[in-house]
């Protein structure tokens, strides 16, 4: 790819992952090496099984995996948490340095930010050391203003209704 961009989805909406999702199986299709690093995200979800059936191109990791939601962890557990991904986010300056891939999504990086776990300075330099030709996507409910600043696309997903609120737990094969 010739001019990478840095395209961001947010809001408090459904849709971001599958967003991002759906912009690297369009890329892969094309013959794009497509990487997702998936941050805070710990059970088997559909999106995986289908990138493995259909998608050769699209690899997926998974820093800071954990089956608890952030909320709901103690103080040790949090903070061996944030201890974990800040050390797997060296390996990730490592993908960028050697131009691993053509596009890069960083799914839920802005929940390490809103969570305490990564620092936004740390965040920022990833952005800033993107190479010219890698796409670059960042999926998460809260958009620090820097991080705006630097975004070439933005999208906001806006929860309007949602089924949750009357007690609708995440589905096979619709959330999860």
């Amino acid at each position: 790819m010739e001019k990478g961009y840095i395209q961001v989805y947010t809001g408090d909406g459904k849709g971001k992952t599958t967003a991002a999702l759906g912009l690297g199986m369009r890329a892969a299709g094309r013959g794009l090496k497509v990487l997702m690093i998936q941050f805070l995200k710990g059970t088997h979800t559909g999106e995986l099984e289908s990138i493995k059936k259909l998608t050769p191109g699209f690899s997926v990791l998974r820093f800071g995996e954990t089956s608890k939601f952030f909320f709901s962890m103690d103080q040790t557990e949090k903070d061996e948490l944030k201890r974990r991904i800040n050390e797997e986010l060296d390996s990730l300056a490592e993908i960028i340095r050697k131009d691993r891939c053509d596009v890069l999504i960083l799914d839920e990086m802005l929940g390490t930010i809103e969570n305490g776990l990564v620092s936004l300075e740390r965040v920022l330099e990833i952005l800033d050391t993107k190479p010219e030709g890698m796409e670059m996507v960042l999926t998460g409910r809260v958009l620090p203003y820097q991080i705006a600043q630097r975004a070439h696309l933005i999208t906001e997903m806006r929860a309007i209704k949602h089924y949750f609120d009357i007690g609708v737990p995440a589905r096979d094969g619709i959330e999860k």
